[in-house]
């Protein structure tokens, strides 16, 4: 049994005996895995024991002053804020939910009748603070832990992944894969990656009258199903989900309508616009199941979805209390409560959110600025500058968040 096995093994061994590792435990394992390489190891025993015990050893004492657990497990509390700034250029936290990457959406006009909307990338260079542009990704999922980042090459759908190294800027890994992806999506703990298969461009465009621009999305969609990789090895297995028109869908949905890991990891799921709850949940081998009783209020579109303790969900817009708010509901009985904000897209801890709201004024709701809300309080933090311009418009920047 080589080093990589025994690695994986043990990891798998400890899953099953305690709670899910806190995010960052793959990119912990990884970069074990990567420092490795560059010196000579005296015994497997050593380097699994070596990696068990960063990820999974922190005892915990009752003074802050005397918290010894690595510099990458204790929480943060800070606040890293730019309200002058839209796009950010320097680094925008809250405790251990950061900005780790924003894109530009922009249309390509290949033809009088045909166009693709593609996105430009912006990465934290966690060496000054400051977000980097990159032209090298079509799509960037960035993993808890935030040292790695799985990417896709230009042209979609992909037929490989790249497995990032954010500190040196390189690829690790290619994973070459038989059905060609368009996009990407960790789990919550980063252990596992979810990337969704599609035969054509899910950003392919065609020209349509009426649209805002002139154009709109593709139809029908070609997605095809989705892989569910292991991070550490580098491997999976393909499942096949298809488009049947006698289903509640009706054989509609979005061109690009991307699966995730549900926030406890043990699903697969993906919005259903069309379908009577909204969404569809499968297991890890590809066999639809019922939506999950703590889950069957996730909205596939309110990014936020399930706080880390699972006992809240994110909601969509309520403007009942204040001009701009959103719900937050218990997961377990529905209950509703009132959040400032006017979209959620992050969760900090369990009571506290990233969102975006728009201006005190109200007049515009596309002149929206992130801010820091929480659960209970009526005051909102600015944390970036105000987006310019209404939904689609040219230089509207979409944040990527990931916990540190």
């Amino acid at each position: 049994m080589n080093v990589e096995e025994l690695v994986r093994d043990s990891l798998r061994e400890l899953a099953g005996e305690q709670a899910s590792a806190r995010p960052g435990f793959a990119d912990r394992v990884l970069a074990v895995r990567r420092r490795r390489r560059t010196r000579r190891m005296t015994s497997v025993a050593v380097v699994t024991a070596a990696v068990v015990g960063v990820a999974v050893a922190v005892p915990l004492l009752d003074s802050g002053k005397n918290d010894v657990r690595p510099a990458d497990v204790v929480e943060k509390s800070e606040v890293n804020a730019h309200p002058d700034q839209s796009p950010p250029r320097e680094l925008i936290s809250v405790g251990n939910t950061a900005l780790a990457a924003y894109y530009v959406p922009r249309t390509i006009k290949h033809s009088a009748e045909q166009a693709e909307r593609v996105r430009d990338y912006w990465l934290l260079d966690q060496s000054t603070g400051r977000y980097v542009k990159t032209a090298k990704w079509s799509y960037v999922a960035v993993a808890p832990g935030m040292k790695t980042a799985a990417v896709l090459e230009r042209n979609l759908p992909a037929s490989r992944i790249g497995l990032l190294d954010l500190v040196t800027g390189k690829v690790y890994r290619w994973i070459p894969v038989d059905h060609k992806v368009a996009g990407l999506s960790f789990s919550r703990d980063g252990l596992k990656l979810v990337a969704t298969t599609y035969g054509e461009n899910p950003d392919a465009l065609v020209r349509m009258e009426g649209a805002p621009d002139g154009w709109d999305q593709k139809q029908p969609s070609s997605r095809t199903g989705f892989y569910v990789f292991d991070v550490v090895s580098g491997k999976g297995s393909w499942s096949e989900v298809k488009l049947d028109s006698n289903d509640d869908t009706g054989g509609f949905l979005n061109a690009r309508q991307d699966f995730a890991l549900s926030p406890d990891g043990r699903h697969v799921w993906a919005g259903n616009p069309m379908g009577e709850v909204g969404k569809q949940f499968y297991d890890l081998k590809g066999a639809e199941v019922a939506v999950p009783a703590n889950q069957k209020y996730l909205q596939w579109y309110v990014d936020a979805w399930q706080s880390p303790s699972g006992n809240l969900v994110a909601g969509d817009f309520a403007g009942k209390k204040w001009k701009t708010s959103s719900w937050v509901i218990d997961a377990r009985f529905g209950r509703k409560t009132e959040v400032r904000g006017q979209q959620l897209l992050a969760w900090v801890g369990d009571t506290s959110l990233i969102a975006w709201d728009m201006a005190k004024d109200g007049k515009n709701e596309f002149h929206q600025q992130l801010v820091q809300v929480t659960i209970g309080s009526d005051k909102t933090v600015p944390l970036s500058g105000f987006r310019k311009g209404n939904d689609g418009d040219a230089g509207r920047w979409e944040p990527v968040f990931a916990e540190r």
